[in-house]
């Protein structure tokens, strides 16, 4: 995971890349990320098995983006894709190629609370103009809202990271932010005995490395309440 993060590094942050007009369909765009795809793109390249000549097969990658991407792997629409970080941890951990680690690990839980998209239909070209859309994802948000899950909250999380998060996992950054249960993501990297994030910054419109520990991070953003560390599973 980890090595294939650091090839992103400089690759142009650009959000709404996914959000094509006409029937939704798997969007491949690997040369501008999110902070959401830049994590998408990494997991299916490392998910995918290497060819005799070191490459990839390009629809074994789809395969596995579409099966990361999407609620079980299938394409049904614009409320098929896994919005909500919660939805998308709980289709990998379904699936068997993720593994919620901060669930095995820390014994601190919040309980889901999520409603911000069928409540901001204006900021998303998909329900704008389809209460049909809104109605699908209220019930998606339905599902998710009440479930306790596993996350270390950042007043825990020293600088130097802990044993138990490794490079390469993922890390998804819990919120505050009503309706909303993740905020950010990136992948996990240990330099000079500090824990960083390889992740898609908005605030540098590139991949970077933070320049700051990931616990600082935390304690500089007061929407930020803490983390979900996942693992990927061969």
């Amino acid at each position: 995971m980890l090595s294939n993060g650091i090839k992103y590094l400089d690759v142009p942050y650009v959000a709404h890349t996914l959000e094509a007009d006409g029937p939704e369909e798997l969007v491949i765009n690997c040369d501008e990320v999110d902070c959401t795809t830049l994590v998408e793109y990494v997991l299916a390249e490392t998910l995918t098995p290497k060819l005799a000549d070191g490459d990839i097969s390009e629809s074994a990658f789809a395969d596995n983006l579409q099966k990361i991407r999407y609620r079980d792997g299938k394409i049904d629409g614009y409320t098929s894709r896994l919005h909500y970080i919660a939805d998308w941890i709980n289709n990998g951990v379904r699936n068997g190629f993720l593994q919620d680690v901060t669930g095995a690990m820390s014994p601190d839980t919040e309980r889901l609370s999520i409603s911000y998209m069928s409540s901001h239909p204006q900021l998303y070209k998909q329900l704008a103009n389809s209460p049909e859309n809104v109605a699908k994802m209220k019930k998606i948000e339905q599902s998710l809202s009440g479930k306790e899950v596993h996350y270390l909250p950042k007043a825990k999380l020293p600088a130097d990271g802990l044993p138990w998060i490794k490079d390469g996992d993922i890390i998804a950054i819990t919120t505050n932010t009503p309706g909303l249960d993740v905020a950010h993501m990136g992948i996990a990297f240990y330099a000079d005995n500090k824990l960083l994030l390889v992740h898609a910054s908005s605030t540098d419109k590139k991949v970077v490395v933070s320049k700051v520990p990931l616990s600082q991070m935390l304690k500089d953003n007061n929407k930020w309440t803490g983390i979900r560390v996942l693992r990927m599973k061969k």
